[in-house]
């Protein structure tokens, strides 16, 4: 397979790196090359990939679509809201880059259909956002021999690793296991929706992602294998971790249930927990504004951060999560309390460690938080 005149014209200024060339440009043409997930992270990888002339790119993601995502999604547009991802960057990627080929799977991968989707191509591109994925992702790679090329998000920082990558002695390098053996505790981390991210952020770590690919494919530079790569967007330093050898690929032998092995539910609106979400007491906001417009005796307090209290509020006692601990005794124990952050997700996990803890049997969770009073009881209601 050679070079069209076309793609000579369009590829011209990697034709001329002397250390890249007309070998390097027919690796990425052969190439396959799988980004799973196409949001913060993925949107600049496809960006990159597209235009660098990968032969085929396969798109996997089974989200629509969100006004919120377009703070960071540089990949969509306005009028996009709504839209599947995968098939919406297949539109916008085909306008890119004519010449490229495209797969889409706008299917959420699972243990039952990662293998076959995986197995076409040479590498996977880990853009996700939460660990069951990502520790699915990285068995179905060691499993068939596939780097991952892997990045994450929060805040202001970034991380980036190449997981499972060939060496020249014909053996593979640290596993994503064996960066994290265990996954977290479920709620003991946030994610962007509730924590945050600075917009620009995944467009580096995303387009450092697009380097590995690059280097990985034509052999060219030294890929990040071996290491995990810390980047602090405020101070603008990086900071380079060895990845320890722990042989975690020899007890992988075949994919298993990751959203039991992550201590989650399969259903997203529930709490990670699903023993302890059946116990838990919940109010909706209908309820909420009957106590409200009753003058009712009530506590209502509000666990999100000041930052957030600030652009909306339901006028309730603010005590940000990480201060709960410290400010018990400002907590009723004989009245009903109502406790609420933006989703209900951080609350509910306050409520049920108050209940665990401090024997609390009056604590009320907002179901659906802020977002669903701005949805079912007030269109006004600014959200975020």
């Amino acid at each position: 397979m050679s070079l069209t005149s076309e793609e000579l014209k369009r590829y011209s200024r990697h034709l001329v790196l002397q250390e890249f060339g007309m070998a390097g440009q027919l690796k990425l043409k052969h190439a396959r090359v799988l980004v799973v997930g196409a949001g913060g992270l993925g949107s600049p990888v496809l960006l990159y990939l597209t235009a660098a002339g990968i032969g085929t790119i396969g798109i996997a993601d089974h989200d629509t679509i969100d006004i919120s995502n377009l703070q960071r999604q540089v990949l969509f547009i306005t009028a996009s809201a709504g839209e599947s991802k995968a098939l919406a960057a297949e539109k916008r990627l085909q306008q890119l880059n004519p010449l490229v080929s495209f797969r889409v799977h706008p299917v959420k991968l699972t243990s039952q259909n990662a293998l076959d989707i995986l197995k076409d191509y040479d590498v996977v591109v880990d853009g996700t956002d939460n660990f069951a994925t990502r520790y699915l992702l990285n068995d179905a790679c060691v499993l068939l021999d596939k780097p991952l090329v892997y990045g994450s998000i929060l805040k202001f920082e970034g991380h980036l690793a190449v997981f499972n990558c060939p060496k020249s002695d014909g053996s593979r390098s640290p596993n994503y296991r064996d960066l994290f053996p265990e996954p977290p505790a479920p709620g003991s981390v946030q994610n962007c929706e509730d924590a945050g991210v600075i917009g620009v952020l995944p467009g580096i770590i995303g387009t450092m992602q697009a380097n590995e690919v690059i280097k990985i494919v034509t052999g060219t530079g030294e890929p990040l294998a071996g290491k995990l790569l810390i980047f602090d967007s405020n101070s603008m330093e990086q900071t380079l971790i060895t990845v320890p050898g722990r042989n975690s690929r020899n007890a992988i032998k075949t994919l298993i249930d990751y959203d039991d092995f992550c201590g989650i539910s399969p259903d997203k609106n529930k709490s990670l927990d699903v023993k302890q979400t059946q116990n838990m007491k919940e109010i909706t906001v209908q309820e909420l504004k009957k106590l409200k417009d009753s003058g009712a005796d009530f506590q209502l307090i509000d666990v999100r951060e000041p930052h957030e209290y600030d652009i909306c509020n339901l006028e309730g006692e603010l005590i940000p999560m990480s201060e709960i601990p410290y400010n018990v005794d400002k907590i009723s124990k004989d009245k009903q309390v109502v406790i609420h952050c933006r989703s209900g997700k951080r609350s509910g996990d306050m409520l049920l460690w108050l209940e665990k803890n401090h024997g609390f049997s009056n604590l009320y969770n907002l179901k659906g938080g802020v977002l669903a009073w701005a949805k079912e009881i007030d269109p006004t209601f600014p959200t975020y």
